[in-house]
């Protein structure tokens, strides 16, 4: 185990066969103890350490940032096409309104090379209330303070569900203290799930026992 470098004194490691999560404090020939994080030891036998499988953090520890990878789940039923007027309202959030410029150019361009009936919005290509609030996601974590920006930072859609469609947050802190980067995860969301109303949106919100409702 130690020519492999598996464990180390002072790695965090996850085993949930043995009720194990937080340091390890020891290391012997036929034991290991972990000091978990309410303050209980756990001891595994140090061959379940070669024969089970166990997550050591200690690779997340070392590149000094925790991921993030959480969904905001939004409805469906609220997303739609921006309209001409509503375009400078939009520009008005500062964080995408050159975004906007650039997109809509594109978008013109294309539009009148193809000779779309624009009297329809579903002619051609158009920005969307999803896409702009999706954008606006990702930039904003890009200028977060406590972002690491050497890291992956990415706004995705997943597989639309019966509860929605899950818009994951995918990015990195430049923290692995666990009390900051809980800190800073919920203050990303706090904002973001507030930020949904401004791009007429709306959050699946979980209110009976069978799942999300509208």
């Amino acid at each position: 185990m130690s020519t492999n470098d598996m464990v180390r004194i002072g790695d965090w490691i996850t085993m949930p066969k043995y009720n194990a999560d937080g340091d390890v404090s020891q290391i012997t020939l036929t034991t290991v103890k972990v000091q978990n994080f309410d303050k209980t030891i756990s001891t595994i036998p140090t061959y379940a350490l070669i024969s089970d499988s166990f997550q050591n953090w200690r690779g997340m520890q070392e590149s000094g940032g925790r991921r993030i990878k959480r969904a905001i789940w939004l409805k469906q039923s609220s997303f739609r096409y921006i309209e001409d007027n509503e375009i400078e309202k939009f520009k008005k959030i500062q964080l995408i309104s050159d975004y906007i410029d650039e997109r809509q150019e594109v978008i013109n361009e294309f539009n009148t090379e193809i000779g779309a009936d624009r009297s329809l919005r579903v002619n051609g290509r158009n920005l969307t209330n999803i896409g702009l609030y999706r954008k606006y996601a990702e930039n904003y974590l890009r200028s977060h303070p406590e972002i690491n920006k050497n890291m992956t930072i990415m706004v995705r859609q997943l597989a639309p569900t019966e509860f929605g469609l899950p818009i994951e947050i995918y990015c990195f802190t430049d923290t692995v203290v666990w009390k900051d980067y809980e800190s800073i995860m919920g203050d990303i969301f706090d904002h973001l799930i507030s930020a949904v109303r401004y791009f007429d949106l709306k959050v699946f919100e979980n209110l009976s026992d069978s799942g999300p409702e509208q």
